[in-house]
């Protein structure tokens, strides 16, 4: 099972944390699978960029972006290459490194 590291957040987690993950989930169900509250105001249909999170490494291991989550992704602050919307980012085969910006992380 491919591992997903979360890079330190200076509040929510400040020592960053690695989880397991299950191949085919998205970035966001593996998450919350693992108590880490993403922002995700839209509930995963995609309208909206509260989820945005950047993959600093296994990019090419997730899904390919479709083209609603592209348009959605556009408006996000922030923005970056690799960036992704979590509800959207499927997970493949290896290991991935993730970013999550500032404002995209809440405690519930």
């Amino acid at each position: 099972m491919p591992k997903i590291t979360f890079l330190p957040h200076r509040e929510i987690l400040p020592n960053g944390i690695t989880i397991t993950a299950k191949t085919g989930d998205t970035i966001l169900e593996a998450a919350l699978k693992n108590n880490i509250q993403i922002e995700h105001t839209c509930e995963k249909s995609c309208v909206c960029t509260t989820c945005h999170c950047i993959i600093k490494k296994g990019f090419n291991s997730l899904s390919k972006i479709q083209e609603d989550e592209d348009d959605i992704l556009g408006q996000a602050a922030g923005l970056e290459e690799h960036s992704r919307l979590s509800c959207q980012a499927k997970i493949g085969n290896k290991n991935i490194e993730i970013e999550i910006p500032y404002n995209t992380l809440r405690i519930k």
